[in-house]
């Protein structure tokens, strides 16, 4: 029997993912399976609650993309009742999204995947007058003297010396595959660190607008901040001002630290631009909406399909169709009444656990049976993968000439074919350009922002429907956006003015998700075929695709105690 390579937890990621990869006599990976091994259940606990309140719930299924699931819900509710909100609120809301586009893209390049290109380590060996000289070479970021350098590795000498590497910990350094020069590492290993004051800063606009972080405040209608400039409470001049500077660092620290960092190290891997595509099919919800909220037309990101990477032909997406998409759990550790062969569409989705799997701690899932706590999402029948590669050929596709510029200059400046975009190396660097494109849209919403309120225009809520007297008996609505990390879906049912069934399907079950009834693997388990491993005691390539996709695991699950019952508790403190 041919071994099998087992990484669990794949750590630096958001929740538990458990990999299992089938290896080929020549050190390649045969197939691979990916195991969500933790369980929510939130969507039982929204049952009976009032819909205006099921976003402070939602929004606890993650914390790191941590407003996409409120916003998600507030969205589901609106349609569900025909709710429109002012072009204010939706500005306000576009740059909340558009600052957490930002602040987690930046974060899972330098803190969660860049660390699979880079040896920390050798950064010790590296000259920083060199590396200065290399800064300079591809950036005009003022932090790029030698001595900024020389600081940066004397901070990281105390922790190598100390035998504690602490937040480097758990790395594979030393490792043949890695392929930077030192001078390039260290230049990394400083953004790594400047990222980390920089983010921090930039969470701010949540707080301004939401009043904290993380969990920003949100409400059915609109948004919570009214806008008075000559209140000291409400959303002033002051704040407006601070918006404005919070917008201009992260398109600064993007621009002139992000990008060319990604390009650089891009530079040295790029047989990576040939590993890890997978599928070939790509979905987007869409978002940024630009005038309406209700239904998919009059975004930025388009919604629709690309199959078998043919951009000229995008097919239309409907989230209220039950032939397109539906959840199939035959290798998922759930039940459903019509049998565990038959998908089920959001609206009419069931969450009825019922683990089969093996009693922990054990060696190998068993994957002819069911091996995961993430569900199996399709678009008619079609597994697809979703995520800032599935944006940008969206973009590129429906003609978005600021994202073909984008994607044919870095392609260029690499000297690659349009074909290195369907890779591990092509998923990381859609990302670093996505990020590029809404930091450039967050100074046009801005200044959008500030035109209205300077005509007069103050509104940020619509109360029209606000007493549940004046809404129908039974209601139902689909709150979509795109996530960070992909298409993000609440599915909501009211009846009689309280929730009745509701379903999150999230970018990371679209993209972790074990196979279907008939054998189709998932993004991951279809990104890591053919992979070879120069150890697998090491697995270092297992991690660089796993990390492409920035998995967060937390959203796809689902929670419940060990009696199976609701744990509020365990929700609240995620």
């Amino acid at each position: 029997m041919n071994q099998r390579v087992v990484v669990d937890p794949i750590t630096r990621i958001e929740g538990h993912l458990r990999i299992e990869a089938q290896m080929g006599e020549d050190n390649t990976i045969q197939s691979a399976y990916s195991s969500g091994t933790s369980v929510r259940g939130l969507e039982l606990i929204l049952r009976g609650r009032d819909p205006r309140d099921a976003w402070v719930f939602a929004q606890r299924i993650c914390g790191v993309c941590t407003l996409v699931h409120g916003m998600a819900s507030v969205r589901a509710v609106e349609d569900a009742l025909d709710y429109d909100i002012p072009p204010n609120a939706q500005l306000i809301r576009n740059l909340m999204i558009g600052a957490q586009y930002i602040h987690d893209h930046v974060m899972h390049f330098y803190h969660l995947h860049a660390l699979d290109w880079v040896d920390v380590v050798s950064a010790l060996n590296a000259d920083p007058k060199a590396t200065a000289e290399l800064a300079q070479s591809i950036s005009s970021h003022p932090n790029s003297s030698p001595g900024y350098f020389s600081d940066t590795q004397n901070k990281l000498k105390k922790f190598v010396e100390s035998g504690q590497l602490g937040i480097f910990s758990q790395g594979y350094w030393g490792h043949p595959e890695y392929r930077l020069p030192a001078e390039a590492n260290l230049l990394a290993v400083s953004h790594y660190l400047e990222a980390l004051a920089w983010q921090r800063e930039v969470a701010k606009l949540h707080a301004i607008f939401g009043g904290k972080n993380p969990h920003p405040n949100f409400v059915v209608g609109g948004v919570p901040c009214p806008i008075d400039l000559n209140s000291d409470s409400a959303l002033n001049s002051k704040k407006l001002s601070e918006v404005s500077k919070l917008i201009d660092l992260m398109q600064t620290f993007v621009e002139h630290v992000y990008v060319p960092d990604t390009l650089a190290i891009a530079s040295f891997y790029k047989d990576w631009f040939k590993k890890g595509e997978g599928l070939g099919n790509f979905m987007t919800y869409g978002d940024f909406p630009i005038s309406g909220l209700n239904g998919q037309n009059d975004l930025l990101i388009p919604a629709g399909v690309i199959l078998n990477r043919d951009l000229s032909t995008v097919h239309p997406l409907d989230l209220n169709d039950p032939e397109q998409v539906q959840e199939f759990v035959a290798h998922a550790w759930y039940d459903y009444s019509v049998g565990k062969d038959q998908g089920l569409h959001p609206y009419d989705g069931e969450t009825n656990l019922n683990y089969t799997g093996p009693t922990p701690p054990y060696k190998q899932l068993e994957v002819e049976k069911e091996y995961s706590w993430c569900k199996s999402p399709r678009w008619r029948n079609h597994s697809v993968e979703v995520g800032p590669l599935a944006r940008m050929l969206m973009l590129v596709a429906t003609g978005n000439e600021a994202a073909k510029e984008l994607v044919n200059s870095t392609l260029s400046r690499l000297e690659l074919p349009v074909d290195a975009l369907y890779s591990t190396m092509g998923r990381t660097a859609a990302r670093t350009l996505e990020t590029k494109l809404i930091a450039d849209m967050m100074q046009a919403w801005f200044r959008q922002l500030s035109t209205n309120i300077k005509n007069g225009d103050t509104k940020t809520f619509n109360d029209r429907l606000w007493d549940p007297s004046t809404w129908p008996k039974t209601a139902k609505g689909v709150g979509f956006m795109e996530a960070p990390r992909g298409g993000l879906g609440h599915w909501i049912v009211i009846e009689d003015g309280k929730i009745s069934n509701y379903q999150a399907v999230v970018p990371s079950t679209w993209n972790s998700g074990p196979r279907d009834a008939q054998g189709v693997p998932g993004a991951y388990e279809a990104a890591l075929q053919g992979h070879p491993l120069h150890d697998a005691k090491q697995p270092l390539e297992i991690l660089r695709t796993i990390h492409s996709f920035d998995p967060c695991i937390a959203c796809a699950i689902h929670l419940h105690d060990a009696d199976g019952e609701e744990n509020i508790l365990q929700i609240q403190a995620c």
